[in-house]
């Protein structure tokens, strides 16, 4: 399974926001939306960072409740590692599990089309799993 078959079930909707957005705002966005992370990008869909809840715990960690009112910029990650949508679902777990994050932007072309969370991938492998299985039974039953 690849990154589009994924998105191409789960749907492509991504959440963008520009990097003077403070972190109170995102805030509110990720509880409005239930996500865990918004990808800062500018107009054209072209990336330019990603904040997630995380980063926010870390914000404030590092400096208080002041850090809600700074803008995103000064604390999301800049240098995103993102997927392409011909990525397999190993692949996609390996660079997740070697990076330690919960969110992939998927790019085509310098361009945004996506986003899968480690939820998306667990799901879809599980299903993938499960499939594997009824075919063994299937195939042991034809025996």
């Amino acid at each position: 399974m690849t990154v589009a078959a994924i998105l191409n079930e789960k749907g492509r909707d991504i959440y963008t926001e520009s990097a003077d957005k403070t972190l109170r705002e995102i805030c509110t966005l990720l509880g409005k939306h239930g996500i865990g992370a918004i990808l800062i990008a500018e107009k054209g869909n072209i990336l330019k960072g990603i904040i997630s809840e995380r980063d926010i715990v870390r914000a404030i960690a590092r400096d208080g409740d002041g850090a809600l009112d700074q803008p995103v910029k000064a604390y999301m990650t800049k240098e995103v590692i993102t997927a392409r949508e011909e990525d397999t679902l190993n692949e996609v777990m390996g660079v997740m599990t070697s990076g330690r994050f919960r969110h992939l932007p998927v790019v085509t072309n310098g361009r945004l089309t996506g986003l899968i969370s480690i939820g998306d991938v667990v799901k879809y492998r599980i299903a993938q799993i499960e499939r594997e299985a009824d075919e063994m039974r299937h195939y042991i039953a034809m025996s």
